[in-house]
């Protein structure tokens, strides 16, 4: 099986699909959790690792370069990023029009940005991860789509305008290795200690976010080869979940999941609209800030169009955190009201 998912993400990724690894599990897991006649589960130290790794990712793209490019914008952006969650919120009571979709299942599909964070929590804060994974990336590959059209036809974008990305390939994989390390034997038993939520994910997540902004971490990331790793294997814990009801629950969903999906696109874009008239980013630069979800196409379509790439990165990253450090809370209030018992569906 693990075999098969390293042969299809290299496929996935010769046609550029965004987190080709995680597809790969996901979809590798899926065909074995219906054809196998034992269950399979990706093993506990492998879960935790994996979201570990995805944390200290999340986390690395924070620094100080970054935070001061919202500068004197930041009560403007931070508006827009409570609007989004807002509208999160929304479109998640939306999908509970849909039987068999729980309040934090719909509001954890429908959370704009984070995809894999979101994904990797969604089991254990009580939601079905297989409905998550599915809606969170039928969202992203719909901005892939769309985005550069948009971009383009609508705000102006320049193709090649922005000239060629700058990369100075970091300290390398042996620093990275041990950043990657020290945060997760620094951030697992941290967060559990301070008993915060998820904290397999969310405790490297801070410890890498710290240790960027304070400047030790010397610009080391997760060795591409462990953040491969790491979505592979949170597709694999995602795919070996599914049921012949859970595909049909999922395929019943999908055509008000896009509709909903749509509206959210759309909703986020006037949020764009907001941050061009409250601060002085352009109508291209407001629009790629706030589109939710797809982070490295973003980027890669802000640095090609001529936009302010570190302006969108600033505000897309601090949603980013917004989004992952609420979902926690979000998760239980939407539990309590709902009268939910908090036994995750995944499972």
């Amino acid at each position: 099986m693990v075999a098969a998912a390293v042969a299809l993400t290299v496929l996935l990724d010769a046609v550029d699909l965004p987190s080709p690894s995680l597809f790969a599990g996901l979809i590798a897991g899926l065909v074995r959790g219906l054809a196998g006649r034992r269950r399979l589960v990706v093993p506990r130290q492998g879960t935790v690792a994996a979201q570990g790794l995805i944390g200290v990712s999340i986390g690395a793209l924070v620094d100080v370069e970054t935070l001061a490019a919202i500068g004197r914008d930041w009560l403007p952006v931070l508006s827009v990023t409570v609007g989004t969650l807002l509208l999160t919120i929304v479109a998640g009571l939306l999908m509970r029009l849909q039987p068999g979709i729980s309040p934090v299942t719909g509001a954890f599909a429908m959370i704009a940005g984070g995809a894999s964070g979101i994904t990797a929590m969604s089991q254990e804060l009580g939601a079905d991860d297989r409905m998550v994974a599915v809606l969170q990336y039928l969202r992203v590959l719909i901005i892939v789509v769309l985005m550069p059209v948009a971009a383009t036809a609508l705000f102006g974008a320049e193709p090649g305008s922005g000239g060629p990305v700058v990369d100075d390939g970091g300290p390398g994989w042996p620093a990275g290795l041990a950043f990657s390390a020290a945060c997760l034997l620094a951030g697992v038993p941290l967060a559990r200690l301070l008993r915060i939520p998820v904290p397999a994910l969310l405790g490297p997540m801070l410890v890498a976010a710290a240790l960027d902004l304070s400047g030790l971490s010397r610009g080391a990331e997760v060795p591409a080869l462990l953040e491969v790793a790491a979505f592979l294997l949170i597709g694999l814990m995602v795919g070996l979940n599914f049921t012949r009801d859970s595909l049909r629950t999922i395929g019943r969903a999908l055509p008000l999941a896009l509709v909903v999906i749509l509206g959210v696109i759309a909703g986020c874009a006037g949020l764009g609209v907001v941050l061009t008239v409250t601060t002085e980013a352009s109508p291209l630069d407001a629009y790629l800030a706030t589109t939710p979800g797809g982070l490295y196409a973003v980027l890669a379509t802000a640095q090609d169009g001529g936009a302010d790439a570190t302006f969108v990165l600033a505000v897309q990253v601090l949603r980013l955190f917004v989004m992952l450090l609420a979902a926690p809370l979000l998760a239980r209030w939407l539990r309590g009201a709902g009268g939910e018992s908090g036994v995750p569906q995944g499972g």
